[in-house]
């Protein structure tokens, strides 16, 4: 067995330049957070041979530098900022600089060793996009209509108006997220399972499959994690608190969310779970954050099967 140590990297994003940390070296170098950044960035961590590179997601910035290095098959993890940020106070860093955070990432990296998790491919970071467009027009068009309650009736047209172009270019937005689902065999497939789904729309498998590639590689308690639909404990000596869910991707959530408002009523197992909750006296919130788990549960295993929804089985 070799008694060479583990090599891990952690690099902080700006949009302009980015900081390299690297244990167990100590070795810190900065670059521009450009095309020039990234060859010299790539011929320095070729010789390095690292166990893992790890970022964290910080705003877009990070997202070309990603997938220069996984292009280069590098092991690159992009990391919850959340957890980066737990694990440093764990360990008394509680100063913020660039440099600082790089080497908080590479001992991230060295001690939490996260799961190197596959790279979402340009279609899906496509996707991604136009999802994250569709989110805004969305929250523009309630704005709107929220403003039209309390609007003079000489706005009111107005307002009336940009809610219609909004509605129009959602439209066309999901037309065009179905499009390019369509146009790719593979994605076909995995939406075409998803659908299978009693209670999962278009707009649930839209989000699934682009804000979350994981989906068939993990396991349900992972995954739930993940979302941040898997209760936590609140426990201090003999009290015990109420379990929560917190963390995950919020916006994965929402959708999931109002997705299980419709399958506690259109999908069968989901309707029993629910029932079955509410007869013993559960509130409906919390019946209906089980549901989500649920929903997902079973989202989660028709990938990893490969096997469209059937009652019977799930």
């Amino acid at each position: 067995m070799s008694d060479t140590p583990h090599v891990n990297v952690g690099i902080d994003v700006s949009q302009a330049i980015f900081d390299v940390a690297v244990v167990p070296s100590a070795e810190r170098w900065q670059l521009s957070n450009d095309q020039i950044g990234f060859e010299q960035l790539l011929e320095r961590l070729r010789g390095l041979h690292p166990e893992r590179i790890v970022l964290e997601a910080s705003g877009g910035y990070e997202v070309a530098l990603v997938a220069v290095l996984a292009s280069a098959g590098l092991p690159v993890v992009v990391a919850n900022p959340r957890h980066v940020r737990d694990f440093a106070r764990s360990t008394g860093r509680l100063a913020k600089t660039d440099t600082l955070d790089a080497q908080v990432l590479a001992h991230f990296a060295a001690a939490i060793r996260p799961a190197l998790r596959p790279l979402p491919d340009a279609a899906t970071r496509e996707l991604s996009a136009l999802l994250a467009r569709r989110r805004q027009l969305v929250e523009m068009r309630t704005a709107e209509l929220n403003r039209l309650t309390t609007a003079h009736e000489r706005v009111r047209s107005s307002i009336r108006e940009l809610v219609q172009y909004l509605d129009k270019r959602i439209k066309e937005l999901d037309r065009e997220l179905h499009d390019r689902l369509r146009a790719s065999p593979i994605w076909r497939e995995k939406e075409n399972l998803l659908r299978s789904i009693p209670g999962v729309g278009p707009v649930l498998s839209v989000t699934l499959l682009a804000d979350v590639p994981e989906l068939g590689s993990l396991s349900h308690r992972q995954l739930a994690a993940l979302i941040g639909v898997a209760p936590f404990n609140r426990d201090s000596g003999t009290w015990r608190g109420q379990r929560r869910i917190w963390g995950g991707r919020a916006t994965v959530r929402a959708v999931l969310y109002m997705a299980t408002s419709v399958a506690v009523r259109r999908n069968p197992v989901v309707k029993a779970l629910y029932e079955r909750l509410m007869q013993a006296g559960k509130h409906h919130r919390v019946a209906l954050v089980a549901c989500m788990r649920k929903l997902l549960r079973i989202c989660n295993a028709v990938l990893l099967h490969h096997t469209p929804w059937r009652l019977a089985g799930v």
